[in-house]
């Protein structure tokens, strides 16, 4: 009895995760939905996410330079040096007069000295510090801009892959009526031969056209489940992610509009507080000719006998300036190395301003482009509709020929399969437009 119910439970536990699995892979996300757990689930933004911590981290590393040091220490000597015994007992507390007998003082007794001590050193100037805190908060800052671009990044990618899902999709509804459509040349086909009014060649024609549109379907079909596994693995999941037929809408708005949002586009951000801190460093080299002081002191035991022995005690204060007054010119040539880093930074940094002009120009155009090719692409797929239908009244009036049908149906096939990938490409030119300008996460209303 206790068998049974086991696997009863089993089985039960087998049909929730084969449940599970099977409305895994056939969730249906809206585009909103898809961008919103792509920007929770992507590996490359959470690994990116991580890696600013990470990069967090050292603005506390850099402050602790600032922050008072202490430090504990626990010493064993044992010593018939002269100096160091005397040393040892004074700090002990056991000095004698007869210690400072010649014998005592030229040849002691080897003593033990357990040394216990505590100290701390707190800096009070250190200007190569102050500006180590600084440049870490900024590139912290310049790293989460990074960040943030990687998200729009992100963001980009699923709205194509999605795209591209749809589309898949709409191939296959395509490649469907293309079936249903030489299902009926066949049909036609097949009647005239009855009667004798069709060459049974034309027959034959219709049947190897239908057999081409099935495998076109196929194809479609394949297409499209890639598609949706690609666009569950831009989530962050490894199941496939059906989405919805609704194309997305996107607005257009002027160049200019788009050239002064390009203006302060997260990757721009990144380059002009890592430009900051690349002046920062020249400061920091300007910084090591300068000296650091700073306050320490120490609290210390000894005794003769154990760990941690109190038989003397004693402390110390004082204060300290280090200056470095000559190192071989290593400052000289790291304020040289400084210089010529903070003119390539800024090189860099004109250069990416210059780039991302070019960027948002060329997809405006490319924007303009899509445009004009859908327009096109529907003008000729009411040519081609328009076209298909007179041969095909012409062919059932025995006018024209059924290679002529089955021509223009196959012309037909091709312009609504381009009308489907022209509208992708159009939506896909907006998004990277918008992109390239820095406001994806805007126009898509994904923004935090």
């Amino acid at each position: 009895m206790l068998a049974s119910n086991r696997w009863v439970r089993i089985i039960q536990v087998v049909f929730l995760l084969i449940s599970a699995t099977a409305y895994a892979e056939n969730q249906v996300l809206s585009l909103h939905d898809a961008l919103m757990r792509a920007l929770k689930g992507n590996s490359e933004i959470r690994a990116n996410e991580q890696s600013l911590l990470a990069v967090k981290e050292d603005i506390t590393i850099a402050r602790s330079f600032l922050l008072p040091r202490i430090g504990f220490e626990e010493r064993f000597m044992r010593t018939n040096n002269p100096t160091y015994a005397f040393m040892a007992k004074l700090n002990q507390e056991r000095f004698a007069m007869t210690d400072f007998a010649l014998s005592s003082l030229n040849n002691p007794e080897p003593v033990s000295d357990f040394q216990t001590s505590v100290s701390f050193e707190q800096a009070v100037f250190a200007p190569k510090a102050y500006i180590g805190l600084k440049m870490s908060r900024k590139e912290f800052e310049a790293r989460g801009e990074d960040v943030e671009r990687k998200r729009e990044d992100i963001a980009f990618s699923v709205f194509k892959t999605y795209l591209d899902s749809q589309t898949a999709r709409a191939f296959v509804s395509v490649s469907e009526i293309g079936i249903e459509d030489v299902k009926e040349h066949l049909r036609i086909a097949e009647s005239r031969n009855k009667v004798g009014l069709g060459l049974y060649s034309d027959m034959l024609r219709a049947q190897v056209a239908l057999r081409t549109a099935e495998e076109r379907k196929i194809s479609a079909e394949k297409n499209m489940k890639v598609a949706g596994r690609a666009l569950g693995l831009m989530l962050g999941l490894t199941e496939s992610i059906t989405v919805q037929n609704q194309r997305p809408s996107l607005s257009l708005k002027d160049l200019a509009y788009y050239d002064t949002m390009a203006q302060t586009r997260k990757d721009l951000k990144a380059l002009e507080a890592r430009h900051t801190n690349a002046e920062n460093n020249l400061k920091l080299a300007d910084a090591s000719y300068l000296p650091m002081v700073g306050l320490g002191g120490t609290y210390q035991l000894n005794s003769h006998k154990a760990v941690f022995g109190e038989e003397g005690q004693s402390w110390q204060v004082m204060a300290f300036l280090r200056w470095e007054l000559f190192d071989g010119l290593k400052r000289e040539s790291e304020r040289n190395k400084a210089k010529y880093k903070l003119a390539e930074a800024g090189e860099y940094l004109e250069g990416m301003k210059k780039q991302i002009s070019f960027a948002v120009y060329e997809a405006y155009l490319s924007v303009e482009e899509a445009r004009k090719g859908l327009e096109l692409a529907k003008a000729n797929l009411a040519s081609a509709e328009e076209g298909r239908r007179l041969v095909k009244v012409r062919y059932e009036n025995n006018l024209s020929a059924a290679v002529d049908m089955l021509d223009a149906q196959t012309s037909l096939d091709a312009v609504r399969a381009d009308v489907v990938a022209k509208e992708a490409a159009y939506l896909t030119a907006i998004a990277r437009l918008s992109y390239q300008s820095g406001t994806i996460m805007k126009d898509l209303e994904i923004e935090r």
